[in-house]
């Protein structure tokens, strides 16, 4: 049967839409088909909500089965036919989606200009109707916490006396003083969990790109990053330039005359020296810079938007002060400030269950890196970057920051990432930046490196230059404590990200090898395959080894190992030096670990498809159903890995090493954004295994 959650307010102004990203969040970490439904819309036109939820979160939902009746329609049919038949039409929509699926997010009314007479009255009976349970949201917005307390124990009392399973209540928007009180007040009156979230100013804060559709603007100059930054403030310019210069804040959109060339240059000056990083110009009166000054400000500050409008600098104010941000599918980031929010502040162990979620049997690619981002803040950790100027790090940085997901230290020189922070727009006042030329801790890591390495002849002299470099010095912070696992790679080879590694923090006990895997997240099931990454040729011992780690890793990420030792052969049907091998490294499993269930040698397709295993080896418990696959050499497990992912749309996160005392793991030079907000979130998951100095 599928089941529902209804999340409703009382009112507009409520900022609901970070309640419903949350909940799709909760929903999607567990089940593999959400749909959403809307029952009233102003209009049939693009819904900004469904589209990033769609875009989010890869729904294949048709937008036109997302909504039941315009308020238009709606209030024709009630009119004519009466509540009933409106509430009837209304039901049979939500049906036809629900049948498709195995939870639907249902997005209430929005109370905003309404010829619906008693709204709450009507997503009430629709929550009963479509047997849903209820999140009620109360909107705190410039209100004391008294106020803020009566109001939602009223929306409570409200829906639960007409007949609904409200089984949570979230207050958003409350002061950030009042917010903990808040939140014990109605906890401690209302007996259903009940939530209070604070007042964030960047969610509401409009992008510049939405302050050029909601003018008009024409864009001189920028990026889509930069006109993807909030803008937190107006600064209006009419000064001359040194009195001009202190009154520019971090974030803050420039009004200017566009023939004040001067405020123009000095204002991007101020932002590529990051004092402070603004969000861009906006140019009135349609004056523009000429040509040479235009190009200039493109050298100072590349991205940075600069935009023009035709009126004078009042009537611009008047408008841009009556824009206000959305969450949509063109502002990813505020996506994830809306998420970072929500969880930090809803206990969302115990909503899911409350609204009854049941884990998929199923686990997507989306499900697996949820789980990823959930663990990992579980149990907090910092984790080093040395890569801290590059920028799709800092994009990464930026996510993992706005989510909460751990602690992060970046590496290098701190103006340089800082210009470049400004640059993105990114916030990094949650980070430690670290330049290791500079650093007190050049020293100490420098005696530490020479002890390390006094067998190879190192001195403290030659260690200075040693350790400045960013890899060794994260590699240092790992050994020392002051960092509980790094991730680097996006620009350095595995080498020079390995080799510190190897020469500081070492094997673990009981490891020969340092090896890898790849998390292979298919359509409906994650596999492991190792090694794909460190060695090219292991031996019968060393593929032992690789096996036992893997069983490890894949079990420390939810996945029950069941050990395929691959080959060209399967059983006894085959002979040779490599079937020995893989034959022998089998033997050795057993002989190391006799509570792991391996088999080997198995040829692939009779290791992970239960048809081909009936035939070539009926019985076992792991042909057919094998989930850690170990190939016997670098170049086959390379190409196969690379193929799947390619031919089969497989998501590859990885690779993860295995083996080191402490967790340091390798990127692809080609990774995204997201393949380092994974690995950084696996990171930190490893390192929960790690006792803390």
């Amino acid at each position: 049967m599928t089941r529902s959650v209804y999340v409703t307010g009382t009112d507009r102004g409520d900022g609901r839409q970070v309640i419903e990203l949350g909940v799709m969040e909760l929903l999607t970490r567990h089940v593999d088909r959400v749909g959403v439904f809307r029952p009233l819309v102003h209009d049939h036109g693009p819904d900004r909500l469904f589209d990033l939820l769609r875009s989010r979160y890869r729904l294949g939902q048709a937008p036109e089965s997302v909504y039941g009746l315009t308020y238009g329609e709606a209030s024709a049919l009630q009119a004519e036919r009466g509540m009933d038949e409106l509430v009837s039409a209304l039901v049979e929509r939500f049906l036809a989606v629900a049948r498709e699926y195995e939870y639907v997010l249902v997005l209430g009314t929005d109370f905003a200009a309404t010829n619906v007479p008693d709204e709450l009255a009507l997503n009430a009976r629709l929550a009963n109707e479509f047997g849903a349970s209820v999140i009620t949201v109360v909107g705190g917005q410039d209100q004391a916490a008294e106020a803020v307390r009566a109001e939602a124990a009223n929306a409570y009392r409200a829906y639960e006396a007409l007949g609904c399973d409200v089984v949570a209540l979230v207050v958003n928007r409350v002061a950030p003083a009042d917010r903990a009180a808040v939140a014990e007040g109605l906890a401690a009156h209302l007996p259903v969990a009940c939530y209070a979230l604070p007042e964030d100013g960047s969610l509401s804060a409009p992008t510049v790109a939405q302050i050029v559709r909601k003018l008009g603007a024409e864009v001189l100059l920028g990026d889509d990053a930069g006109l993807n930054r909030d803008v937190r403030d107006f600064v209006f310019g009419g000064a001359m330039l040194p009195a001009f210069l202190p009154a520019l804040t971090e974030g803050c959109l420039v009004v200017t005359p566009g023939d004040r060339t001067d405020l123009i240059i000095g204002a991007l000056a101020a932002h590529s020296a990051g004092a402070p990083p603004i969000a861009g110009l906006l140019l009135t009166l349609d004056e523009r810079p000429g040509p040479s000054i235009l190009a200039l400000a493109g050298r100072l500050a590349p991205g940075t938007p600069v935009i023009s409008v035709p009126g004078g600098s009042f009537p611009t104010a008047a408008e841009l002060f009556a824009v206000e941000g959305k969450l949509n599918a063109a502002s990813p980031r505020k996506s994830e400030t809306a998420l970072g929010l929500f969880e930090r502040h809803v206990d969302t162990a115990e909503l899911t269950n409350r609204i009854s979620v049941a884990r998929s049997s199923r686990v997507t690619p989306m499900m697996f890196e949820h789980e990823l981002i959930e663990r990992s803040r579980s149990g907090r950790r910092r984790v080093v970057l040395p890569e801290g100027t590059e920028e799709r790090v800092l994009r990464a940085a930026d996510v993992l920051l706005r989510r909460d997901v751990c602690d992060l230290t970046l590496l290098g020189e701190e103006e340089a990432i800082r210009k470049r922070a400004a640059e993105l727009g990114i916030d990094l006042s949650e980070a430690q930046l670290i330049d290791p030329q500079t650093s007190p801790l050049r020293e100490r890591f420098a005696e530490l490196y020479a002890r390390v390495r006094a067998h190879k002849g190192m001195t403290v002299e030659l260690a200075h230059d040693v350790v400045a470099d960013v890899s060794y010095f994260g590699t240092l912070m790992v050994q020392e404590g002051l960092a509980d696992g790094m991730v680097s790679g996006a620009v350095h080879s595995t080498a020079a990200t390995i080799r510190p590694a190897f020469e500081i923090i070492k094997t673990a006990p009981g490891a020969q090898i340092v090896s890898s895997v790849f998390f292979m997240c298919l359509a409906d099931r994650v596999l492991v395959y190792g090694d794909c990454a460190v060695n090219p040729d292991p031996n019968a011992e060393q593929l032992a080894d690789i096996a036992i780690q893997s069983a490890a890793t894949a079990a420390q990420f939810g996945v029950e190992p069941r050990i395929a030792m691959l080959s060209y052969s399967t059983g006894t049907s085959g002979s040779g030096a490599d079937v020995d091998k893989v034959r022998k490294a089998t033997e050795i499993v057993r002989e190391r670990r006799p509570d792991l269930l391996v088999e080997g040698p198995i040829q692939y397709d009779a290791a992970v498809d239960a048809s081909v295993a009936a035939t070539k080896l009926p019985g076992s418990e792991v042909a057919g159903k094998a989930t850690v696959l170990v190939f016997p050499d670098l170049n086959t497990g390379n190409n196969t890995y690379k193929a799947v992912q390619r031919s089969a749309g497989a998501v590859a996160v990885g690779p993860v090493l295995q083996g080191l005392r402490k967790p340091v793991n390798d990127l692809s030079r080609g990774a995204l954004v997201q393949d380092i907000v994974n690995t950084v979130a696996i990171t930190a998951i490893q390192a929960q295994g790690e006792q803390r100095p």
